[in-house]
C-alpha cells in the first residue's frame, strides 16, 4: 500500500490542505469571537454555509458518478482557493456578511471535493487496503488539525488575521498542485458526457440500493450519532475556553481529543480482523456516549480531558470502520451519488446540531447541554441494539458480540 503513489498523494495533500483549513478556522473564530457576542447568532452564522452545501448536495452526486473524479477534485479545489478572497474583502470591510459569503463558498466546494475524494479512494487501492487508508487518511486531517489549531493560535500572537488566511491560501494551493498528480484508474464512458438516464436520477436510485443494504443502512444510524458533539464542537471549545478565562485551553482540547483520534484509528486497524465491524461501531458507541456524559463535569481539568479522550477514540474507531463498509458493501456506479446523499445527511444534521448547540449554551449551558447530548446517544445506541436483537438483524450484520 506504502509503495502506491496515489496513497501518499492522498494523505500528503489532506494534511497540507487540513493544517491551512484549521488555521482558516481559528481565523473565524477570532474574527466572530470579536464582533459577534451570542453563541446563538455565531451558530446562525456558521449554518448559512452548511445549508449552501445541502442545497449543492444532489448535483455533486450526480456529476461524481457521471464525470471524472479527478476533474471534480481539481474543480472544487481551484473553487475553494477562490473562496478565501471573500474572507480578504470581509477582514478589508469589517463586515460579517462577506464572511457569510466566504462560508457559503467554501461549503459549496466541500460538497463536491470530499464525496469525490471518498468514491475515489476505493479506485486506488484494493479492497483489503482500504480500512487503512481510511485511516491513515483521517490521520493525517486529525494530526493536520492539531497542526493547524496550534500554528493558527501561535500566528495570531504576531500576525494579523489576513496574514492567517494568506498562510491558508497557500496551503490550498498546494493540495491544487498535488490533486494533478493523482492517477485514478476509472472509465465513466466518454469524458465530459453524461452517463446512462439512471444516474440521472440521482439519490433517487440511491435509496432503493440503502433500503436493500441493512448493512448500509444500520451505519449510517450510527456514523450520525457524533455529530451530535461534532456538529457544535468549535462553540464547545469557546465556551470551554470562556469557563476556565485560558485562551490556550482550546488548544489543548483539540489536541487531546486529535490524538485520540489518531490512536482509534491505529487501534481499530489491528482489532479489525478478529471483531466485526458492527461489533466495532456498538461498542465504540457506547464509550463515545459515556466520553459525552462525562463533559458534564467540565470544571474538573481531569475528567474535561478524559472526556475527550474518550469521545476522540471512539470516533477514531467509528469513522474508519464506517467509511469502509460504504466503500465495500455500496457498489461503485452509486459511489458519487451516495457519498453525495451521506454529506447532505450530516449537513443537515451539522445545521441542526449547531443551532441546537449555540441555543442551548446561551439558555442552559454547556454542563446540561452535553448531559442531553450524551443521554440521547446512549438511548439510540441502545435502542437500537434492542431492535437489532428482536429483527434478527443482528445475525445478518454480523454484530455478535465484541
Amino acid at each position: 500500500m506504502w509503495r502506491n503513489r496515489n496513497v501518499w498523494i492522498i494523505i500528503s495533500g489532506e494534511f497540507i490542505a487540513g493544517v491551512g483549513l484549521w488555521i482558516g478556522i481559528i481565523g473565524n473564530l477570532e474574527f466572530m469571537q470579536e464582533r459577534v457576542p451570542s453563541d446563538f447568532v455565531k451558530s446562525l452564522i456558521l449554518a448559512s454555509g452548511i445549508l449552501a452545501g445541502i442545497m449543492a448536495s444532489p448535483l455533486a452526486g450526480r456529476m461524481i458518478d457521471t464525470y471524472r473524479k479527478k476533474t471534480i477534485l481539481l474543480c472544487s479545489g481551484f473553487f475553494r482557493i477562490i473562496s478565501v478572497l471573500f474572507m480578504f474583502i470581509a477582514l478589508a470591510a469589517d463586515s460579517v456578511a462577506w464572511m457569510v459569503v466566504f462560508l457559503i463558498a467554501m461549503q459549496l466546494s466541500a460538497a463536491f471535493y470530499f464525496p469525490a475524494l471518498q468514491a475515489a479512494i476505493p479506485l486506488i487501492v484494493k479492497e483489503n487496503e482500504l480500512l487503512a487508508v481510511n485511516g491513515a487518511h483521517m490521520n493525517a486531517g486529525t494530526l493536520a488539525r492539531i497542526a493547524g489549531t496550534a500554528i493558527g493560535g501561535s500566528l495570531l500572537l504576531f500576525l494579523s488575521l489576513p496574514m492567517l488566511y494568506l498562510c491558508s491560501i497557500f496551503a490550498y494551493i498546494l493540495l491544487f498542485i498535488f490533486t494533478f498528480f493523482l492517477r485514478i484508474d476509472e472509465n465513466p464512458g466518454r469524458a465530459g458526457q453524461k452517463a446512462d438516464a439512471k444516474k440521472e436520477r440521482g439519490f433517487q436510485e440511491v435509496m432503493p440500493a440503502i433500503k436493500s443494504r441493512p448493512a448500509i443502512l444500520m451505519t449510517l444510524i450510527i456514523v450520525l450519532m457524533p455529530l451530535l458533539m461534532i456538529g457544535g464542537f468549535n462553540l464547545i471549545v469557546i465556551n470551554i475556553s470562556e469557563i476556565y478565562g485560558d485562551p490556550s485551553v482550546k488548544g489543548l482540547v483539540y489536541t487531546t481529543e486529535g490524538i485520540s483520534f489518531m490512536l482509534g484509528a491505529y487501534f481499530v486497524k489491528k482489532i479489525s480482523a478478529r471483531r466485526s465491524p458492527f461489533a466495532i461501531l456498538g461498542f465504540f458507541s457506547l464509550l463515545m456516549s459515556l466520553g459525552e456524559i462525562l463533559l458534564f463535569f467540565v470544571h474538573f481539568k481531569i475528567l474535561l480531558f478524559l472526556s475527550f479522550v474518550l469521545f476522540g477514540f471512539s470516533i477514531g474507531c467509528i469513522f474508519p470502520t464506517a467509511a469502509t463498509i460504504f466503500q465495500t458493501k455500496m457498489p461503485k456506479e452509486y459511489h458519487g451519488r451516495f457519498f453525495s446523499f451521506r454529506n447532505m445527511l450530516e449537513r443537515i444534521g451539522f445545521q441542526v446540531v449547531l443551532l441546537g448547540t449555540g441555543f442551548l449554551l446561551d439558555t442552559i449551558g454547556l454542563p446540561y447541554m452535553v448531559l442531553i447530548y450524551g443521554s440521547l446517544s446512549l438511548l439510540i445506541t441502545v435502542l437500537f441494539s434492542a431492535k437489532l436483537r428482536k429483527t434478527g438483524a443482528k445475525r445478518e450484520a454480523g454484530m455478535l458480540r465484541f
